[in-house]
């Protein structure tokens, strides 16, 4: 009761909207995974009752490969995630870059796994479609007002800040903003912090994404960094990917950084992180439970398992830490 009657206390201040045009086909990028993601929700993947309101279901099939590349990848990072979560009984942070319209704070709300705050960062465009969403549809507005203490919740068009969530308008190549608009939001560098970056890294330049990598390495006294993104590009398959990218205004200007899994974990570890792990996400699903794997492959008739494999393979979850040993974070694997 006393939820409903909070839900009218989002209030919105006007706020000049930014465009970079020669980020608009990264930002398109933000929409391809969300109905991807939409429609695998919609055939029984996995639960998530908040991305509803946030995409409308595509009326174009997704085949039967990307839905199983993104159970992959929903359920590794998530396993990598509940492990940190655990490993600090919560008392943490979650830094997620580049987070789009992402639902994980919603989800680890419902699991009772919150972290002591969870911040979203990503360009301003998106964050003011994602805001717009949240202060129109109480599922998403009511979570969080149940968590801030506060009687009103401002926000404008490129930010929100509660008491347990925070989202951000902010470019990940201007480090200085970056920081200066996490530090307002009360991001707190004394506590164990976990940074994510799904198909992120690989849109910056090598030099821009090793700034970030370091940045995150040096600002933390224990952290611990996921990375999900291409991997084994350098052959025929990789360049198809690139170009199929290229022809949507999309350039991959990080991809000689995925050239190997060892590549993956050699730029964490000269960016300032003391461990380095990677696996492709056809090792991955490999690694499923065979339970779940059943009841996924029920789900939808897969013709060509040989392009579910090439497609696997040229994708990876990549982790690194830095400190925490009295906390176990060297210990953590998928």
């Amino acid at each position: 009761m006393a939820t409903r009657q909070r839900e009218s206390s989002i209030t919105s201040c006007s706020s000049a909207s930014s465009c970079d045009a020669d980020d608009e086909g990264v930002r398109g990028t933000c929409e391809d995974a969300s109905l991807c993601k939409r429609f695998a929700v919609s055939i029984g993947y996995w639960h998530d009752p908040y991305i509803e309101h946030f995409v409308r279901l595509s009326k174009e099939r997704k085949a039967p490969e990307i839905n199983r590349g993104y159970f992959a990848r929903v359920h590794g990072v998530s396993q990598l995630i509940k492990a940190f979560l655990r490993k600090t009984e919560c008392h943490c942070q979650i830094i997620n870059l580049g987070a789009g319209m992402d639902t994980t704070f919603w989800r680890l709300k419902d699991e009772d796994l919150l972290p002591s705050k969870y911040f979203e960062v990503d360009f301003p465009m998106i964050v003011t479609r994602k805001l717009h969403s949240i202060k129109c549809k109480p599922p998403l507005s009511s979570p969080i007002l149940e968590l801030h203490s506060e009687d009103t919740l401002q926000m404008d068009g490129h930010i929100l800040d509660s008491k347990r969530y925070a989202v951000i308008g902010a470019d990940l190549r201007d480090l200085s903003e970056l920081e200066e608009k996490l530090k307002k939001c009360n991001m707190n560098t004394q506590l164990p912090t976990l940074l994510i970056a799904e198909c992120v890294l690989v849109y910056m330049t090598p030099e821009q994404s090793a700034s970030l990598l370091k940045w995150a390495a040096n600002s933390f006294e224990a952290a611990m960094f996921i990375n999900y993104e291409q991997v084994n590009m350098g052959d025929r398959f990789g360049q198809i990917m690139i170009e199929n990218l290229r022809r949507r205004q999309c350039d991959l200007a990080g991809v000689e950084t995925c050239k190997s899994l060892e590549s993956q974990k050699e730029r964490l570890l000269s960016n300032g992180w003391e461990t380095a792990s990677a696996v492709d996400m056809m090792e991955l699903y490999n690694r499923l439970p065979r339970a779940e794997v059943s009841r996924i492959e029920s789900l939808e008739f897969l013709d060509e398992m040989e392009l579910l494999e090439q497609l696997m393979r040229h994708y990876c979850l990549c982790w690194a830490t830095k400190g925490g040993n009295e906390l176990g974070l060297k210990e953590i694997t998928y």
